[in-house]
């Protein structure tokens, strides 16, 4: 180093200065840190800003979820609004659903969401508008609203014939009809959501239950409780659960079952498992008639002395008195429709009111099972009989809860309705009909029906036939043909 060089480092040395490079790498910092707070405070700033402008505008939705598919199928399904702010407590009186439907409203953080108590209708647009909701930052109340459109229907119905039988998945109006399921003898099959299961029988007599997804495939066996018969197949609206009376192929020994209430589980892990027997307080276990309570864990029971027992899958029920039929119980409902000695019956089954269901006014005629529809009012057969004991006809009448009388559809003295069933919605009705019965015998199945049975599916808004399909157990039916009417 020169000795000018030298002075001048001890000099800058003896000043306090940091030498040039140290001095470079020190500026360098201070301007990282300088324009990191300035980016900071920006930052800031426009957070303050965007919340104080959120808070001007007040909420607004940022995403939406909903299952119109699920919608059409079953109760219970939601469409949750989530928004960008913290949500004040949403009141029903607040929304409104286009077209109409029974719905319930729940607030949570900032997501509102709103649940459908019925079934959609299928094909619909829907409308849901909630306003002057209000957010906990403040601001103006807003208007939510979203819309969805609900697609078509598939149903599935059963087949039986010579060469052996099957279930069909079609649309409504019968086209692109195609075969899920075949066996040598089905006895009765149900819907869920997720499976079918099919009551079928071997060559014995001897029943079995296969289940399989919605299309048909990945059939498995369900456990049975011996070697018997399975009648009254059902399931119920949600959960995967399946029920059906049982009885041993020996009976007349002390320890032989017959009518004995099983439920089962379709789920995958549970499907393996022995199916679970209802228990029945009192001396007679037999059931003669059951339901499944819609939305509930409930089962409504009709024993073979004719006592009629609210109770579940596992403990005592609750005694609602004597009945002879247990006609039905709406989707969505808990008052079912029941036939007592005295005459027809609606009981509420939250806390065991009854009142005399409502006569049709000016409608004549011998009244068949009551079929209650999901949203209000029933679907009842009237077949009128001339002086001579011969069926004139048989007219499939609405009746309002307050006797107003509304026929749908007319069968001629020479068929016979075998069964109604209402859509889950309660958009549609089934007919399920028996042509020409002089000429048309029942088969020799434990569920027996007429060789020839045709489904009409009747819109209940339009008072028009949609199609008529070959087959029964269309899949909105809850329980087997009680008898024909």
């Amino acid at each position: 180093m020169s000795t000018d060089g030298a002075r001048r480092t001890r000099t800058s040395q003896r000043r306090g200065g940091p030498p040039p490079a140290a001095a470079r790498r020190t500026a360098k910092r201070r301007g990282f840190v300088v324009g990191f707070a300035v980016v900071a405070v920006g930052l800031v700033g426009v957070s303050l800003v965007g919340a104080a402008v959120s808070t001007l505008q007040g909420p607004r939705v940022t995403a939406t979820q909903s299952d119109p598919a699920a919608a059409v199928e079953a109760s219970g399904s939601r469409v949750i609004l989530t928004t960008n702010q913290m949500l004040h407590k949403v009141e029903p009186s607040q929304v409104t659903v286009t077209p109409a439907t029974p719905f319930t409203v729940d607030t949570s953080g900032r997501s509102v969401g709103v649940r459908f108590t019925l079934p959609l209708h299928d094909r619909t647009a829907y409308t849901v508008t909630i306003k002057d909701v209000e957010g906990y930052g403040g601001g103006p109340a807003t208007t939510l609203a979203t819309d969805f459109r609900t697609p078509s229907m598939d149903v599935y119905l059963l087949q039986r014939s010579s060469t052996g039988d099957t279930i069909l998945r079609t649309g409504l109006d019968g086209k692109a009809a195609h075969v899920v399921f075949r066996h040598a003898h089905i006895e009765d099959f149900r819907a869920t959501s997720s499976h079918l299961v099919a009551s079928v029988a071997d060559s014995a007599g001897n029943a079995h239950l296969i289940v399989t997804d919605l299309d048909g495939k990945h059939a498995r066996e369900l456990p049975m409780p011996g070697d018997g018969t399975i009648l009254d197949l059902q399931s119920a609206d949600r959960g995967e659960l399946i029920g059906y009376t049982y009885s041993d192929a020996q009976l007349g020994n002390g320890t032989a079952r017959e009518s004995v209430l099983y439920t089962a589980s379709l789920k995958d892990a549970a499907a393996r498992a022995k199916p679970t027997a209802v228990p029945v307080s009192g001396t007679e276990h037999r059931i003669a008639d059951w339901r499944f309570v819609p939305d509930t864990d409930r089962i409504l029971l009709l024993t073979y002395d004719g006592r009629l027992i609210l109770g579940g899958a596992t403990g005592k029920g609750a005694d609602l008195g004597t009945a002879t039929t247990i006609d039905g119980i709406a989707r969505g409902s808990s008052k079912a429709v029941i036939e007592r000695p005295d005459g027809m019956f609606t009981v509420d089954l939250t806390n065991g009111k009854q009142s005399p269901l409502a006569d049709a006014t000016g409608v004549v005629g011998t009244q068949g099972v009551v079929t209650p529809l999901p949203s209000a009012g029933t679907a009842r057969p009237y077949s009128t009989i001339d002086a001579s004991g011969v069926v004139e006809g048989t007219t499939v009448t609405i009746v309002g809860d307050d006797g107003r009388a509304t026929p749908v559809f007319q069968v001629p003295g020479t068929d016979a309705v075998v069964q109604t069933c209402a859509s889950p919605s309660g958009r549609y009705l089934a007919v399920v009909v028996s042509p020409d019965v002089v000429n048309n015998p029942f088969d020799s199945y434990g569920l027996p029906m007429p060789h020839t049975v045709v489904t009409h599916l009747i819109d209940l808004g339009a008072k028009t036939q949609v199609s008529a399909l070959r087959g029964f157990a269309i899949s909105w039916c809850q329980v087997p043909p009680q008898a024909v009417q």
